[in-house]
């Protein structure tokens, strides 16, 4: 193991006191981590807060096996500490990470192959806000969805993190894009990034607009519920439907029929679960096909706001009232 000079022997992290509300999350003192033979330690400037954040926080996600019982999937800031079996990164090197937990530290360790370069123009800041959504939108939307230019791709919650994230990357790859989001301040958001229409689910039907269209090729879905048999109606002849979470429940009444007469796709995925080495594909894939168009300036994260560590439950709060468009970060 190789470490910076002068590492503290303890941190500040935001733990899980009392699973439920936002209130349960509260300061502590915790060891800082030392790296596994292929993981690196970062000293995190800033920690990106997402829904699965939240779950994990009301007792609903439970973190997989070996990870941090802290909650935070997403980070940036400097290297400082490197396993035994790690040659790509350097003591100082900056970077943004896809993590298995632990964001909501000073301190955290991760797999190496999970980590990439800050591109360059981004600040830590902006570089913090980057892996959650982009892995879940290049796994999802590119790797299991087949979106292909030329075709119509219809995101929910389009003013969220990953929704923002969404309409950018399929713009930037020659799709025509929809999204939907819930006030005409979010939707006008959307249309700045990219969208050719985005609709307002409080007074206009998705489905009938999408029909209209000819039916979308490919649906990314996070509300579950109605939306699922909806979701059906709206795909276009040997369309694809991908959910990655169920804000609105996970269970529905669904006429297959339609799947078969029009050869449609329904899958869906989470990405902490995955194994190591399938996370590691998706940052190569990044790396190699998205970090340019970030670097160039063609797709970059939105941000909304910024909390200190301690504030951690506000920035919860915040984010449960579905008031922002796009990101949340806690600065450490």
């Amino acid at each position: 193991m190789t470490m910076a000079n002068t590492l503290p022997t303890t941190m500040r992290a935001i733990e899980i006191s009392t699973p439920g509300g936002p209130e349960g999350l509260t300061l502590c003192e915790r060891p800082v981590p030392t790296p596994k033979a292929d993981e690196i330690v970062i000293k995190l400037a800033y920690a990106g807060v997402n829904r699965p954040d939240a779950l994990q926080r009301a007792g609903l996600y439970n973190p997989p096996p070996g990870a941090s019982d802290l909650p935070g999937l997403e980070g940036a800031g400097e290297v400082v500490a490197i396993g035994a079996a790690v040659s790509e990164w350097r003591i100082g090197d900056q970077v943004c990470a896809l993590l298995p937990g632990g964001g909501y530290a000073d301190y955290v360790a991760t797999p190496a192959a999970h980590a990439l370069p800050v591109p360059k123009g981004l600040s830590l800041k902006e570089a913090a806000c980057l892996p959650e959504t982009f892995f879940t939108v290049w796994s999802n939307v590119f790797m299991r969805g087949g979106l292909q230019a030329g075709e119509r791709f219809l995101v929910h919650g389009g003013s969220s993190g990953i929704g923002t994230t969404a309409i950018q990357l399929a713009r930037a790859f020659g799709a025509r894009v929809f999204a939907t989001a819930g006030s005409a301040e979010k939707c006008k958001a959307c249309e700045g990034l990219g969208a050719e229409r985005a609709i307002n689910y409080h007074d206009e039907d998705f489905v009938e607009l999408m029909k209209a269209e000819g039916g979308a090729n490919l649906i990314l879905d996070m509300v579950g519920g109605d939306y699922i048999p909806r979701n059906v109606r709206a795909l276009a002849m040997e369309g694809r439907l991908v959910n990655i979470a169920f804000l609105q429940g996970s269970k529905a009444e669904l006429n297959f029929a339609q799947v078969m007469m029009r050869r449609l796709t329904l899958t869906g995925s989470t990405l902490r679960p995955q194994s190591d080495a399938a996370k590691a594909k998706i940052a190569e894939a990044l790396m190699a096909k998205v970090w340019p168009l970030v670097e160039a300036g063609q797709v970059g994260p939105v941000m909304h706001s910024e909390f200190a560590l301690a504030q951690a439950s506000q920035a919860h709060a915040l984010m449960e009232t579905n008031a922002h468009i796009g990101k949340i970060v806690l600065k450490l």
